[in-house]
């Protein structure tokens, strides 16, 4: 887990690095979210309201961080940090 001021930091300064929208969690979104792990080791999620009003992100966001061996780090609204977990 992060320190309380550098997942601090990660909510201001970055922008989500990938978009999902209704798609889901198909195959291109989470090989896009692996490639984005590997280079950054932590990136933010924007889950978009089109998928939201129909699913529930916190059960998208735990699937997703099993999909790409990540663990989530935290979630405000639509948005969900991800940290790369080594194997």
């Amino acid at each position: 887990m992060p320190k309380k001021d550098q997942l601090a930091r990660i909510w201001a300064d970055e922008k989500p690095a990938v978009r999902i929208g209704k798609s889901k969690l198909d195959a291109g979104v989470v090989e896009e979210v692996r490639r984005q792990l590997k280079r950054r080791k932590v990136i933010k999620v924007k889950f978009l309201r089109s998928l939201a009003a129909s699913e529930d992100i916190d059960k998208l966001a735990a699937d997703l961080a099993a999909q790409t061996s990540s663990e989530v780090w935290g979630r405000r609204g639509f948005v969900v940090v991800l940290a790369y977990r080594k194997p």
